[in-house]
Formats: structure tokens, C-alpha cells, sequence
């Protein structure tokens, strides 16, 4: 095998070069080269269209506030409503109700109301039959 020194074969020339003293005016010849800034031409067509979507943007939003923030109010029942359906749009009676109802819902009822005296009172004075009722 042959020896191989680096220094004695011929060395490969790079294919380019840059001109003599190219680089001491390159940044001037560079600015020369560029275009002059000019001012962005803003056509008013442009400024219409912007307008326009700004409006239309405006308008939906306006539109949108009532569907947006419309809340539907649940409407509660008061227990004389319920009463008066269940008296009269139902064929259950008292009797009915009282065989479904189990004896710990009875007890509830019981222990949650609380009857005045003044109610008492009323009832009695409204009611002729209370008293037939109570004596039997």
C-alpha cells in the first residue's frame, strides 16, 4: 500500500470567490439596492368593511343578550294549588290517599303540622258537621 502524505497532493480550490473589497461596501450598496419605505395605502373599502364588521358584530351581540340572559322562572306551586288539583283532577279520595300512604308518612304529617288556636277556632265555626265528626 502506498503512502499517502496530505500535503503533496494538490489542494481543491472552492468554486466561488467574493470580489475584491466586496465587503467594505457591501451595507452600502445593500441600502441603495432597497426599496424606500413607503406608507401602507389603506383604501376606504377597507375602512368600510371594518366598520361594517364592527356594526354586524355589535348587532348579534345586542341580539344575543335577551336569548342569552332570558331565564325561564320555574313557577312554584303553593300547597293550596296542589291541593285544589289533586281534590278535583284526580278521583283519589281521602280514604285512597290515606291506604297508600304508609304508617311513618302518617306519623310525619302528624309531627310536622302545627295547628294555631286561632285556625282551630275557625275551623270549628266554618265546620257544622266537626262536631258529629268528634263525638263519634
Amino acid at each position: 500500500m502506498k503512502e499517502f502524505k496530505l500535503e503533496n497532493k494538490p489542494k481543491i480550490e472552492s468554486g466561488f470567490k467574493t470580489p475584491e473589497h466586496y465587503f467594505e461596501n457591501f451595507s452600502e450598496k445593500l441600502m441603495q439596492n432597497l426599496p424606500a419605505n413607503e406608507p401602507k395605502i389603506i383604501s376606504i373599502f377597507q375602512r368600510r368593511k371594518k366598520s361594517l364588521m364592527i356594526a354586524a358584530a355589535i348587532l348579534i351581540m345586542a341580539l344575543m343578550v335577551p336569548i342569552l340572559y332570558n331565564t325561564t322562572a320555574n313557577k312554584e306551586l303553593d300547597e293550596a294549588t296542589l291541593e285544589n288539583y289533586l281534590s278535583y283532577q284526580t278521583n283519589m279520595t281521602q280514604f285512597d290517599l290515606i291506604n297508600v300512604l304508609e304508617s311513618e308518612d302518617i306519623d310525619n304529617i302528624n309531627t310536622t303540622i302545627a295547628l294555631e288556636d286561632k285556625t282551630i277556632e275557625d275551623m270549628m265555626a266554618t265546620n257544622p258537621d266537626l262536631e258529629l265528626l268528634l263525638n263519634e
